[in-house]
């Protein structure tokens, strides 16, 4: 008889964002159901790695085009009210197909380069540095809201060439915008007209920052994108608003995932703690494995463009799809003993940061800030947990605990 998945608590409790430990339940969708309706999510939910890949690539079966089936979630007279909220992410490169998509990405890449990226590598270590330092005499940290958030945060405003002072702004306007992207939530209209007032904030702070780098251009991300210039195309302003709004929001919420449940999974395993300790080149394939087995995002959508069959499964045009990646990373025809945390795992070709040509733009960025977060965190002696079962924050995309404080030898 089929398992009645809809009315397992652990299933509404997952289709809810609530779901502490999602992998079991992974284990088996992916097995009894891989490509599986949902009626509490209105989506379908794909499980196996090959159909995740599948639906991450371009296919013209699948847009990327979204933004109308979050914004349907909000009753018609919030979706009239939060109009700036709708133009602002109707710019935003997730939303786009090819040729659009490959447009808008071949001018940005102009000007975040792989070079841009490494060369932030001792700015970074700097501010890793700075952000430890008040706890090395108390022998506790906060990992979370004192290391793991403010880090990329700070990285990400001083790239785009935002002043010291206005960061803290930034981070409001990055969090309304993060909390109204995971689409969750009784007061998912209150949460879009906060969301809304921060757009409009975050526009007008913008064009203003526009105006003065077109008169004096500074060293940093905006006076590059000004200037990117390919074949006589040039980004609009409305583009500019998008790329900085999208990489605000996306540029440091994933990497404090990836830094928080790291740090978690090492800590949980300290065979491989040890083993980092011990052979610190081995830093490039640890953060690897880390983003592999238990990454920040769980999950990208997709919408049907054309009926097709996949595995036996009618989708229908105008369906969701989540293609979850989180499930994917633990599928084990493509990870070997996938519950196993391996921080030396060969052919790590996990999806963490996506596939196709919607792999994360900032890939290199979070592989850098997450390679010196976790040289920094190690050098503190004897570090342990002081909670071996943090609270999660409730979403479905994104996956970070609330807090993790540790403690430290005071040396």
């Amino acid at each position: 008889m089929a398992r009645d998945w809809q009315s397992l608590n652990e299933y509404r409790l997952f289709c809810r964002g609530r779901l502490a430990d999602p992998y079991p339940l992974y284990h088996r969708l992916r097995a009894e159901d891989p490509v599986h309706w949902s009626r509490q999510a209105d989506s379908w939910i794909l499980t196996r790695y090959d159909d995740v890949r599948f639906a991450l690539q371009h296919d013209p079966r699948l847009t990327a085009e979204r933004l109308s089936l979050l914004l349907a979630q909000l009753p018609r007279e919030v979706q009239a009210e939060v109009q700036p909220l709708r133009r602002l992410l109707s710019t935003w490169m997730q939303y786009y197909d090819p040729p659009d998509h490959t447009r808008l990405r071949s001018l940005v890449n102009r000007a975040f380069t792989p070079g841009t990226i490494e060369r932030l590598r001792p700015r970074v270590e700097a501010i890793a540095e700075e952000l430890l330092q008040p706890a090395r005499a108390k022998g506790r940290l906060e990992v979370i809201s004192d290391f793991a958030y403010p880090l990329p945060a700070i990285v990400i405003a001083e790239l785009l060439g935002v002043p010291p002072e206005d960061r803290d702004r930034f981070k409001r306007w990055a969090d309304d915008l993060t909390v109204f992207m995971e689409g969750v939530g009784a007061d998912y209209p209150a949460i879009a007209r906060r969301t809304n007032r921060s757009v409009l904030e975050l526009t007008d702070y913008l064009g203003g920052l526009f105006d003065q780098r077109r008169r004096q251009p500074r060293a940093d991300l905006i006076s590059d994108l000004i200037a990117v210039e390919a074949e006589g195309d040039r980004l609009s302003q409305a583009e500019l608003f998008g790329i900085c709004s999208f990489l605000l929001e996306a540029g440091h919420e994933t990497t404090t995932g990836l830094i928080g449940n790291g740090l978690l999974a090492l800590l949980r395993h300290p065979d491989q703690l040890r083993k980092l300790q011990q052979n610190p080149a081995s830093i490039a394939p640890a953060v690897e494995e880390c983003l592999r087995y238990d990454g920040p995002i769980q999950r990208i959508s997709r919408v049907v463009t054309t009926d097709f069959e996949l595995r036996g499964k009618r989708l229908r045009r105008g369906q969701r799809i989540w293609a979850m990646q989180g499930a994917a990373n633990r599928d084990p025809r493509q990870f070997p003993q996938p519950d196993r945390f391996d921080i030396l795992r060969r052919n790590n070709r996990h999806v963490a940061f996506g596939y196709g040509v919607h792999h994360c733009l900032g890939a290199p960025l979070a592989r850098i800030e997450g390679q010196i977060a976790f040289q920094a965190l190690l050098r503190l002696p004897e570090l342990r947990l002081e909670n071996t079962a943090p609270e999660w924050q409730e979403g479905v995309s994104l996956r970070t605990p609330k807090s993790l404080p540790v403690r430290f030898r005071v040396s």
